[in-house]
């Protein structure tokens, strides 16, 4: 068995730092062995193994007496293996020979030396359950309604959960039953504002036969909201935004003032307030 925390070899320049000094905080069992003794290699795993499990109410000093000759001789040590036991910067009891663990430990009991108390486990971090799809969360959202029917908060995150599988009918069904309250909450503005922008998708060219067109015709004004349109809704709101400030830069007035309009929508159902912030000042910019 290898040294452990609480079990390590020392010399005859290390025993006063390591032992007597130290044994005035903690009990000291110092074990003076040689390689060529049998006894020796009995017990000196014992005493590890009970360094281990005593959690440092003690600590486990080896001295290798062939190594250490003058050590052994200043302390009195005629054979090997002897234990000597050191507390308060003194030697206090020991043994010669190998005695069996159950020994070990009534010797250590002797002296008021116990298992030191386990350090309790630290609390587990909780594991964040995975996200659910949208289409689970459409179903668990379902079965609470069940069993709340009158609880319209649940209906409001049922409405923004449609959306996100595309079931927009059904949304907007809930959205118009909501009481007076809960339909100017900002998450109900957010669901009307995607729920128009999933309409005007809703049989709307391609969003790659779209960039076809744009690159054919930056101007392209169809093109342009769809494709803003088309970038909020999926995500990247920064290009939905540019393409809706580019509609508005380019052509202000087309279908009678859209281009205001559906920057106005879009900074409804867009959540970051510091991108809104920024394309709000360069409408502004544009308008006046």
């Amino acid at each position: 068995m290898s040294d452990n925390t609480y079990a390590f070899d020392v010399t005859t320049a290390q025993f006063e730092q390591d032992v007597i000094l130290r044994s005035k905080q903690t009990p000291v069992l110092v074990d003076f062995w040689a390689t060529w003794c049998g006894p020796c290699k009995q017990i000196k795993p014992i005493l590890e193994k009970l360094a281990v499990d005593y959690r440092g109410a003690f600590l486990l000093a080896k001295v290798d007496v062939d190594a250490e000759q003058q050590l052994a001789s200043m302390v009195g040590v005629r054979s090997v293996p002897t234990v000597l036991l050191l507390k308060d910067g003194e030697i206090v009891d020991g043994f010669p020979g190998a005695l069996p663990e159950a020994q070990l430990r009534e010797f250590l009991t002797q002296h008021g030396i116990t298992p030191a108390e386990a350090e309790p486990e630290p609390p587990l971090e909780p594991i964040d359950a995975p996200p659910l799809s949208a289409a689970d969360q459409v179903a668990k959202l379902r079965a609470q309604i069940a069993a709340e029917p009158d609880n319209d908060a649940l209906k409001l995150d049922l409405a923004v959960a449609l959306l996100a599988t595309g079931e927009s009918d059904e949304a907007e069904r809930l959205l118009d039953a909501l009481p007076a309250n809960l339909a100017t909450d900002d998450r109900a503005k957010r669901a009307r504002a995607r729920l128009g922008f999933a309409r005007l998708l809703a049989g709307s060219p391609a969003r790659s036969a779209l960039e076809s067109r744009l690159a054919a015709n930056a101007a392209d004004p169809e093109a342009l909201h769809l494709l803003g349109v088309a970038a909020i809704l999926s995500g990247d709101s920064e290009a939905g935004l540019g393409h809706l400030l580019e509609l508005l830069r380019s052509q202000r007035d087309y279908a009678d003032g859209l281009p205001r309009k559906a920057l106005i929508e879009a900074f409804t159902l867009i959540e970051d307030e510091d991108l809104v912030g920024r394309y709000r000042r360069k409408m502004a910019s544009l308008l006046f």
